[in-house]
């Protein structure tokens, strides 16, 4: 039950030798989502070894370049490989405009699979419901429209204990009874109880994606206590007033975001090509909230499943 996230570009604004701009891919029991597509994508996907062929869904945050220009390049090479399949873009309104336009470098109209556009509601709301898994969108606080992702695993049904299947020699259609919570009455009276025989199911793992945007404590019911929240950490403290002027985050503004929703790990990424001294920025975050790591190019990000015993 696979739940984990490969970043693939951590650089803001511009592409720089060790760091493309924002991509990452998310992979939920096999299934692959793309967040976000900035300049070199297909690149950074061929360097890591994955598939392009598994990605169905794409999910731009907002329509500023280094979030969305590779994917004019990744549309074509589709067309290239034969791709026949169709594939999902989730974004705000005005991609939709770009792609379907006459000036599109692109001819969606033309490629040999289907592009199903989703816009994204200006106030958010459920995207994809997968029969595994969810994805949200939330808004943030940027110069244009722009939205954070929420990749939720649905809620799975308690787990049969091995043992009491012989005990009470259960049946298949009994079984399945249990664990949709319902009470077996058979008829010599014997009554089975789900909490006798089951156990309670790991709790839903999460992934909370945050781009550009101002520290905004609006987005933390979304990602409260997840697993795992990327947060744009553009600057240093140094520069905070330079984050507040372009509408984003400094390391520090985003780890204390990270204190507020209670998250389990927090992982900083879209840094200015300015910034030299990275162990600053993760200083500045860790002193606010310590299980903050520094995201890099080609980094994986495994989020762990529950185990429970009997």
């Amino acid at each position: 039950m696979n739940f984990s996230i490969q970043i693939l570009g951590t650089s803001s604004a511009l592409p720089v030798t060790s760091r493309f701009p924002s991509a990452q891919v998310v992979d939920v029991y096999g299934k692959l989502i793309l967040i976000d597509c900035g300049e070199g994508t297909q690149i950074q996907l061929r360097r890591f070894k994955i598939s392009f062929g598994r990605i169905k869904h794409i999910f731009i945050s907002h329509l500023h370049g280094d979030h969305y220009f590779g994917l004019f390049g990744l549309l074509s090479t589709y067309e290239l490989l034969h791709r026949e399949y169709d594939l999902h873009i989730y974004a705000p309104p005005q991609l939709r405009v770009m792609l379907t336009s006459h000036c599109s470098p692109v001819k969606v109209e033309q490629l040999p699979y289907k592009v199903i556009f989703h816009d994204i509601p200006a106030d958010g709301g459920l995207l994809l419901d997968d029969k595994n898994f969810t994805v949200t969108a939330f808004p943030l606080k940027h110069k244009i429209p722009a939205y954070g992702f929420l990749v939720k695993e649905k809620q799975r049904k308690p787990n049969i204990i091995k043992a009491a299947i012989s005990k009470f020699n259960l049946l298949i259609e009994e079984i399945v009874k249990l664990k949709n919570g319902q009470t077996i009455h058979r008829e010599d009276g014997t009554v089975i109880n789900p909490e006798q025989v089951t156990i309670p199911p790991p709790t839903p793992r999460s992934y909370a994606y945050v781009s550009d945007t101002l520290p905004t404590e609006d987005i933390i019911p979304y990602i409260q206590q997840v697993n795992v929240l990327y947060h744009e950490a553009t600057f240093d403290n140094r520069n905070e007033q330079k984050a507040l002027a372009t509408y984003h985050s400094t390391a520090a503004q985003a780890a204390m975001i990270a204190k507020k929703a209670q998250v389990e790990k927090l992982v900083i990424g879209h840094f200015s090509a300015t910034i030299q001294d990275f162990d600053r920025l993760l200083s500045e975050a860790q002193e606010i909230f310590p299980n903050t790591e520094l995201a890099y190019d080609g980094m994986k990000i495994q989020i762990p499943f529950e185990k429970r015993r009997v």
